[in-house]
């Protein structure tokens, strides 16, 4: 029998009448996941309004203890090794992504509490206080990656009741996490996991005090200009290079394009340069097409995985965004875009289409496989083409560029220089503080405190 992903609320595990299979990428049976109708959504959030309060310091040191729970411990029977493979399988996301986010999780728990203090605002104190915005936050998550999860561990940290409707890939991720809280002496009206369809993830929005939610352009247009909902949405983050590359430019713009297998939102998904865009994309479809396609589970695995049909449909997709342009990495193999690398399931290859002027539309397409658009730009343009990103890189002298990307509402992160791994710093803000928007600046006054 596969494993049971279970409805959790109220501290308890349960079944439902209404299941779904749950393939792995290789269309074998990995799962039975029982979902929660939208009633049982709204009484779970109900619940946990009347949850204990949990102090600050309880709940910090509980989220120290969760992280390291999920990195060591057998949880709901399962292993850290079983957890690896099972996300790896249902996510078509490397192996190697997984137990990265197990070896990071105690460390990155462990300092939620400096990470979540350093987002108050200056003024916060005597006469103002850093109050919540609510009870209860809502979160739709994604299936990318594991990583994704920090965020709502620190809504908790920042005392928030947190109920998470899993992305439908990977529900491992957030189960763990949900019971490596709840081993850890969380209160259980805490925390609750519900997957569900659609329907069941609006009806979350709808009983949450406040709501994060992970989506496509389409859910970020439909929900725009709720102030109870932070949408986070494709990164289309974005590197210019603005001088003559070198080995270590290639090497840095491989890394940012195709790490963790080109997941993340914040992988790098267009390039401009001042110089030769052609030479440029060429020498990056040459080292991308030396990166092997292998089972996800393989521990060399660094491409993402998919059941053939739908890669084959990832790159339809991609082939229409490029308008006639072609990939130049499918030059180095040209039989195999998809290669099949166990059972029904294909891994994607990357994907470099050079295209003649900025303004492309196929700058603004993301695909969830390390696929990168390289194109020219000069300084007549400015930052317009290189707005509406996550991430902007730049590879440049000019410290003006700097001070313009900073000050474009569009471009929530500068990077100046090949700053490595900077996705991994706790405290550089993601999309914004998460802080931000869980709470706010609320006056206070008293008659010792009131200045002359």
């Amino acid at each position: 029998m596969p494993p049971s992903v279970p409805v959790l609320r109220e501290g308890e595990e349960r079944t439902s009448r209404d299941t779904r299979p749950l393939h792995a990428v290789d269309g074998s049976l990995l799962a039975e996941v029982n979902e929660a109708p939208a009633l049982v959504t709204r009484l779970a959030v109900k619940a946990m309004r009347r949850s204990a309060a949990m102090p600050r310091a309880a709940r910090l040191a509980v989220l120290a203890e969760a992280g390291r729970r999920f990195a060591e411990d057998t949880l709901g029977g399962e292993t850290p090794e079983e957890y690896v493979r099972r996300q790896a399988l249902a996510s078509g996301v490397p192996a190697a992504v997984a137990r990265r986010a197990l070896a990071r999780m105690p460390a990155d728990c462990a300092r939620l509490g400096e990470v979540v203090e350093r987002q108050r605002p200056v003024g916060t104190g005597r006469t103002a206080r850093w109050a919540r915005r609510g009870d209860v936050l809502g979160v739709v998550a994604p299936s990318n990656h594991p990583g994704t999860h920090g965020a709502w561990l620190q809504a908790i940290a920042l005392g928030y009741r947190v109920a998470v409707r899993p992305g439908a890939r990977d529900p491992f991720t957030p189960l763990r996490l949900a019971r490596a809280l709840l081993a850890a002496g969380l209160d259980s009206g805490w925390v609750s996991l519900l997957p569900g369809t659609h329907a069941a993830a609006d009806g979350l929005v709808d009983a949450a005090d406040l709501a994060l939610v992970y989506g496509s352009e389409d859910t970020v247009a439909r929900l725009r200009g709720n102030d109870r909902v932070l949408v986070r949405g494709p990164g289309r983050s974005k590197v210019l290079l603005d001088r003559p590359f070198d080995d270590a430019d290639l090497d840095h713009l491989v890394a940012e394009i195709a790490g963790d297998g080109g997941v993340r939102c914040t992988n790098t998904t267009a390039v401009l340069t001042s110089g030769d865009h052609r030479a440029l994309a060429e020498a990056l479809a040459e080292r991308l097409s030396r990166l092997p396609a292998l089972p996800v589970t393989d521990e060399r695995a660094v491409l993402p995985v998919r059941p053939h049909a739908e890669a084959v449909a990832l790159r339809a997709a991609l082939d229409r965004a490029a308008g006639g342009a072609p990939d130049l990495v499918g030059r180095h193999h040209p039989d195999d875009p998809v290669p099949l690398v166990s059972g029904g399931a294909a891994a994607l290859r990357p994907a470099v289409t050079c295209v003649d002027r900025p303004d492309h539309p196929a700058l603004g397409t993301e695909l969830p496989f390390p696929c990168v658009w390289v194109a020219p730009w000069e300084r007549a343009r400015g930052l317009g083409p290189l707005d509406d990103s996550l991430a902007l890189t730049l590879l440049t002298e000019d410290d003006s560029l700097v001070e313009q990307a900073l000050d474009s509402p569009g471009i929530r992160t500068v990077l100046h220089g090949r700053v490595a791994e900077w996705w991994r710093d706790p405290h550089l803000p993601h999309d914004g503080y998460l802080g931000q928007f869980l709470r706010e600046a609320r006056g206070f006054a008293a008659p010792e405190l009131l200045t002359a």
